[in-house]
């Protein structure tokens, strides 16, 4: 049934919205462009948008689709989604089948934009899981592929982007040793988490990851009563110290556990930035702040 709802809902937006992309294809100011006739990229998620964002610098308009603390495991593209789509010089996803959506939402927009699948020839440890921007490494991929995506629609720019890229690329390098300095300080290093997001940030900074409140990837997944007693009970067995709740998860269920187990939650603002940034403003608006916040939550939390 959810999946039946989810589907009639997805043919109401895009049916509302051809109306909207019929109209930017027959207007003057259609076209592969953003303001001033800079290239414009639609980014999926909030990693990539902010890489484009580094990438592009003024020399592109952005489109942001998923806001911050929106899940993106269950997205529905509004109108204006498909209006920047019909007129994208780039779409960037984050790819790793994250983006269920997109391939309908560019069929129904008449999207010709170049399409750039950030994380393809990643070194993926875990095949399946999208989450990978939470190693640094893979993020220097991903920004790396983005800056040859608009090289390739905007060649005259290309050794512009090429050069942000090389300049970001070294923020994130410098980003990467901070943090693996600080998790070095931690003699306790088992992690739980709402959901299993967190795979690529334990294997580069050898943590230990017992286990998640939602044990997979999607957090659409359902909970089962037998999963979180055991959960709890490895908790206890292995000495845990906390829980962390993710931003754009409700928190209810990790409170539960915490409080099963006799651990404390980390929740609100002391969460953990797991599948999109934060807000601006937030200690997450940006993918070097979201991983700053993530590594002095989780070292104050288990030093």
């Amino acid at each position: 049934m959810r999946h039946n709802r989810r589907n009639v809902r997805t043919i109401v937006v895009l049916a509302t919205a051809a109306s909207v992309v019929l109209a930017a294809c027959g207007s003057s100011s259609a076209g592969p462009a953003g303001a001033g006739g800079r290239p414009l990229a639609v980014a999926t998620t909030t990693q990539v948008a902010d890489f484009t964002r580094q990438v592009g610098g003024s020399l592109v308009d952005v489109h942001q689709v998923l806001q911050p603390n929106v899940d993106p495991h269950d997205y529905e593209p509004s109108p204006a989604d498909l209006d920047a789509l019909a007129r994208a010089s780039v779409v960037v996803e984050n790819g790793l089948g994250l983006e269920t959506w997109l391939p309908k939402a560019r069929s129904s927009a008449g999207s010709k934009g170049l399409l750039v699948d950030a994380s393809r020839g990643a070194p993926f440890i875990r095949p399946k899981d999208p989450h990978l921007w939470h190693d640094p490494r893979n993020a220097e991929h991903m920004v790396r592929a983005i800056a040859a995506g608009l090289a390739q629609a905007d060649p005259p720019h290309a050794a512009d982007y090429q050069r942000n890229a090389a300049a970001y690329i070294g923020k994130l390098q410098a980003l990467d040793a901070d943090v693996a300095r600080q998790l070095a300080q931690l003699t306790n290093r088992k992690l739980v988490t709402n959901h299993d997001a967190f795979g690529y940030y334990v294997h580069r900074y050898g943590l230990v990851f017992v286990g998640a409140v939602i044990p997979s990837f999607d957090t659409s997944a359902e909970l089962s009563g037998r999963a979180l007693s055991d959960l709890v009970a490895r908790i206890k067995a292995q000495h845990v110290k906390a829980v962390f709740s993710e931003s754009s998860l409700p928190p209810k269920a990790a409170e539960a556990i915490a409080q099963r187990a006799g651990v404390r939650v980390l929740e609100g603002k002391g969460a953990l930035y797991g599948d999109t940034l934060g807000p601006r403003g937030s200690d997450g608006d940006t993918y070097i702040k979201m991983m700053e916040h993530n590594a002095r939550t989780i070292v104050g939390a288990l030093r």
